[in-house]
């Protein structure tokens, strides 16, 4: 099982990342009220973002996540912080200006096959490994169209962290 707070560096330490590809952003995919209401899907938008343990700067800073898009669950809003969940189950604040609305999802669980069309149906185009990040587009019976550092396909929503309800 991949831990994902191993791709996140703590105030001391620095854990290096490995494997998967940074993904270009396509336009933001709103799937949250408009009025920023919790719970909703974002993702982080720099190369860097703190997840603290209270809504403030004064807060000690728990984790240093630098993986931008990498997809959280936003379980609450609090003026100009989030209460985020990341995919590991770690649950912080931070600051709503280090999240987009970029839908994002991790592939989860095991290998995954990447299918050539909408249903699921049609050839294996490719396999994605547990961790790899994805832009997420729309999901619709059980199936998200993702990319995945340039290349497009269809994965059952059911392995992507990042796919389903918040």
């Amino acid at each position: 099982m991949i831990h994902f707070r191993s791709i996140v560096r703590s105030v001391a330490v620095v854990a290096l990342l490995a494997g998967a590809a940074g993904l270009a952003g396509r336009p933001a995919c709103l799937h949250a009220a408009e009025d920023g209401n919790a719970p909703y899907w974002a993702s982080l938008s720099k190369d860097e973002t703190n997840m603290r343990v209270g809504p403030g700067r004064e807060y000690r800073i728990n984790w240093v996540y630098v993986r931008r898009a990498l997809p959280v669950k936003v379980l609450r809003v609090m003026g100009g912080w989030r209460l985020v969940e990341d995919p590991d189950g770690a649950r912080g604040w931070m600051l709503a200006q280090f999240l987009s609305r970029t839908r994002t999802a991790l592939v989860k669980g095991a290998i995954t096959s990447i299918r050539a069309n909408k249903d699921g149906s049609g050839p294996v185009l490719w396999r994605a490994a547990p961790g790899v990040q994805a832009t997420l587009g729309d999901c619709r019976d059980g199936w998200c169209p993702v990319e995945i550092g340039g290349r497009h396909g269809f994965v059952a929503q059911d392995a992507l962290w990042g796919a389903g309800a918040p």
